[in-house]
C-alpha cells in the first residue's frame, strides 16, 4: 500500500509498504479515504523533534472499516468511522472522567501512521465511532477534521470555559486556532479575538466567527488585547502554538481569575513560578481528548450545522504529499488534505 513516510527533516516520500494487519484482537483494520497533514507534523519535518529511522507519518484520518478483531463488538465491516488521534479504551478511569487521550491504555495514532491506503486502529471500540447516513464531499473534510484539528480546538475553548458573556482571545492561526474560533463561538462567547497576521487566516477567522484581529505580537499583542478590553484581558484564551512566545502572550492576555486552554504543542516552553503564580490564571491543556467530542461534533457536521472543513484549502493526491508538507511549511497552505 502507499504510505507518507519521513526519512530526515524536509525529507518526505511516498512509499509502497505492507498492508497492516491484525496485531491484538481489540484492533480493527481501515481502508483510510482521506487523510490530512497536521501543524505537528512540521515539528520533524523542520528539525524541531527528533526522527528515529524512516517513520511513517499521520495521525488524522476516516474511512471504511475492513477487518476487526475478534474482540470487537461495537464497529462492524462497512462502517464508515471517524477516529481520534489517540487511540483509547474509552472506559478506564481516565477516559470516563473526559481525558481519553490520556487513556491508561492510549496508543498515539502518529506511532501507527495514517497517511496511507490502510491503517490499524487500536482499541477500536473505544477509539472509532460510526457515522450514520452517506457524508457528501463537504461533511467528509469536516470530519476528517473533526478527528483532530476540530476536536483539539473545541477542547482548547472548553478548556478555557469560553462561553456566553466571555471575551474569548485565540493565540495561533493555523487550523487548531481557527477551529477554536469556530468552537468558542459555538459555544456562545461573546467576543472572539482572533490574533492573526495573515490575510487569508484572518479571513477565515472571520467566517468561523471573529469579532476581532490583532496583529501585533509578544507584550504589543498583550497590550493590544487589554485595550480591547477595557484594560482587563480575557475571560478565556487559546494557546495553539507552542512556543514560549505564544504561551506567554496567552497567559498575559488573560484576565486575572481567567483561564488559558493550552494545546499548541509546547516546544521550549518554560513558566516563570513567580509570573505564574501573579497572573492568577487557570491552566488546562494538553493532548486534546478528542473522543469526548467527537459524537457531539459528528452530529454538528452531518446536520451541516458547522463547516469546519473549509479549513483544508489545499488537497493534493497521496503522491504529491511531499507538496504538502513544503506548503504548509511556508505557509501556503492553512491545512492539506490527501486524498486516496
Amino acid at each position: 500500500m502507499r504510505a507518507v513516510v519521513m526519512h530526515a527533516p524536509g525529507d518526505v516520500r511516498v512509499e509502497n509498504i505492507e498492508k497492516p494487519a491484525i496485531v491484538e484482537p481489540t484492533d480493527a483494520i481501515i481502508r483510510v479515504t482521506a487523510a490530512c497533514i497536521c501543524g505537528s507534523d512540521l515539528w520533524p519535518y523542520r528539525g524541531a523533534e527528533e526522527l528515529n529511522g524512516p517513520t511513517p507519518m499521520g495521525h488524522e484520518y476516516v474511512g471504511v472499516v475492513e477487518e476487526i478483531g475478534e474482540d470487537v463488538h461495537d464497529i462492524a465491516v462497512g462502517d464508515f468511522v471517524v477516529g481520534s488521534f489517540v487511540a483509547s479504551d474509552n472506559s478506564c478511569e481516565i477516559c470516563r472522567a473526559g481525558f481519553q487521550s490520556r487513556c491508561i491504555h492510549q496508543v498515539m495514532m502518529g506511532s501507527v501512521g495514517t497517511q496511507s491506503d490502510f491503517a490499524r486502529i487500536p482499541l477500536a471500540d473505544g477509539t472509532l465511532v460510526k457515522v450514520h447516513g452517506e457524508p457528501t464531499s463537504a461533511q467528509l473534510r469536516s470530519l476528517l477534521a473533526a478527528s483532530d484539528v476540530l476536536g483539539t480546538g473545541w477542547f482548547a475553548a472548553v478548556a478555557a470555559e469560553a462561553g456566553p458573556g466571555k471575551t474569548v482571545a485565540v493565540v495561533g492561526d493555523g487550523a487548531v486556532g481557527l477551529l477554536a474560533i469556530l468552537a468558542a463561538k459555538r459555544l456562545g462567547a461573546d467576543r472572539v479575538i482572533a490574533m492573526s497576521r495573515h490575510a487569508d487566516r484572518q479571513a477565515l477567522a472571520k467566517r468561523f466567527g471573529a469579532t476581532d484581529i490583532v496583529e501585533e505580537r509578544g507584550d504589543a499583542g498583550v497590550a493590544r488585547i487589554r485595550e480591547l478590553t477595557g484594560g482587563y484581558g480575557a475571560h478565556s484564551t487559546v494557546e495553539a502554538v507552542g512556543t514560549q512566545e505564544s504561551m506567554m502572550q496567552a497567559i498575559h492576555a488573560t484576565r486575572p481569575g481567567g483561564h488559558v486552554g493550552y494545546v499548541g504543542v509546547s516546544h521550549g516552553v518554560e513558566l516563570d513560578g513567580l509570573d505564574l503564580f501573579f497572573s492568577t490564571v487557570s491552566l488546562l491543556g494538553g493532548p486534546a481528548p478528542v473522543r469526548r467530542f467527537l459524537p457531539e461534533l459528528i452530529d454538528l457536521i452531518m446536520t451541516d450545522q458547522i463547516d469546519p472543513g473549509v479549513v483544508f484549502d489545499l488537497e493534493l493526491p497521496i503522491e504529491e504529499a511531499a507538496e504538502g508538507y513544503r506548503a504548509m511549511d511556508e505557509r501556503r497552505a492553512v491545512k492539506v488534505l490527501l486524498s486516496l
